[in-house]
């Protein structure tokens, strides 16, 4: 019998919980250095479990990619369609797929019909799994991470709990740190 995959802590579902999480990871910097470390984090985390995964790191102010690879063999084209939706969602309205998700309970119809997006619609996915990175005294997001392939509450999850590792290695994590 095969190993059974990790379970990760299930993301709650109250909005105000969901941007409190989400504001409170605030990094001290971005760079690709940083792209590349959480990325391979990401990644070793998300070898564990079965299922092909593609993860994608892009800059904010651009479509510029620092950080992009599949976990096991097996994700297809989809998969970066699936990336470029939820990326594009962060971008727009600046909060996390699954913010999103959670503020339209996953009523698809019921977002676009609220943002009149139309034929656009399938341009952006309310599914969690998309993640705006922020700074520390820099408004607005910077960069945005993308997990695709695991049910939504857990790509979200994946990305959160290794940000917080990552910021609880650097002692950025616990007391709010002072703006310079």
């Amino acid at each position: 019998m095969a190993a059974s995959a990790p379970t990760l802590p299930i993301p709650p579902n109250d909005l105000e919980q969901i941007e409190q999480i989400d504001l409170s990871l605030t990094l001290p910097a971005f760079t690709a250095a940083t792209a590349w470390t959480l990325g391979t984090a990401l990644r070793t985390k998300l070898l564990a479990y079965p299922k092909p995964c593609v993860i994608d790191i892009s800059l904010a102010n651009s479509n510029h990619c620092l950080f992009h690879t599949a976990t096991h063999s097996g994700s297809t084209p989809d998969s970066d369609t699936w990336v470029a939706r939820k990326r594009k969602t962060v971008l727009r309205w600046g909060f996390s797929t699954w913010y999103m998700h959670n503020k339209f309970q996953g009523d698809e119809p019921a977002f676009a019909a609220k943002h009149a997006l139309g034929a656009q619609a399938t341009e952006y996915a309310i599914h969690g799994g998309g993640w705006p990175v922020r700074v520390r005294g820099v408004d607005g997001v910077v960069a945005v991470v993308v997990v695709s392939g695991l049910k939504q509450e857990q790509d979200h999850a994946v990305i959160v709990q290794t940000v917080s590792e990552m910021l609880e290695e650097m002692g950025e994590l616990g007391e709010k740190k002072k703006e310079d």
